[in-house]
């Protein structure tokens, strides 16, 4: 019985959590831009346009500090809030794939940066553009998953990312998880 129970855990997976998917998140939002980034420069160079990656390198500086303004509150944004409010409550969470709820939920991060990507060899100017708002993305979003951790502390629960389908809304549910204990601060 305790072999049998051993390898059933051992192929299951941890649910994703919503803070560990944030980060995802914005890591590969930040992979992304950063891919494109090269391929601007790279393409061109190869077309001797240099005018294309100045001005890329401008936009670039242009979506940092607009991404810097978005994401300079410690809060959750509206949409993450409004995601995180309407989280279904659970005791038990179903086995789940990580890999399978990142493609399923990050796919359009994944047709933008190949499309740009893949454009490239028209105009060198498409994946600068996209790099520009890939950057943006990343950098408006990169606190919100310190946001949320503290709301789960604060409340004591934790937030996953359920299983949906590609096409519809992301989903979460709501589990018990620990509280953070503080002391008080006296004023």
């Amino acid at each position: 019985m305790y072999a049998r129970c051993s390898r059933r855990s051992s192929r299951s997976s941890p649910p994703v959590r919503f803070t560990d998917f944030l980060k995802t998140t914005v890591l590969l939002s930040a992979g992304a831009a950063t891919a494109l980034a090269l391929v601007t420069v790279l393409s061109a160079a190869a077309s001797s346009q240099s005018q294309i990656a100045l001005l890329s390198v401008g936009w670039w500086a242009i979506a940092a500090l607009t991404g810097l303004a978005l994401g300079r509150g410690n809060d959750t944004s509206p949409p993450i809030a409004q995601l995180l409010a309407g989280a279904r409550a659970t005791t038990a969470l179903p086995e789940q794939r990580p890999a399978a709820i990142l493609v399923n939920r990050l796919w359009p991060l994944l047709v933008f940066t190949v499309l740009a990507g893949g454009l490239s060899f028209l105009a060198p100017q498409i994946p600068g553009i996209g790099a520009g708002f890939a950057i943006i993305w990343a950098l408006a979003w990169r606190r919100q998953h310190a946001a949320v951790a503290a709301i789960e502390d604060r409340d004591g629960v934790r937030f996953y990312v359920m299983p949906t389908s590609p096409v519809h809304r992301i989903a979460l549910e709501r589990a018990p998880g620990f509280k953070a204990m503080r002391p008080e601060q006296v004023r």
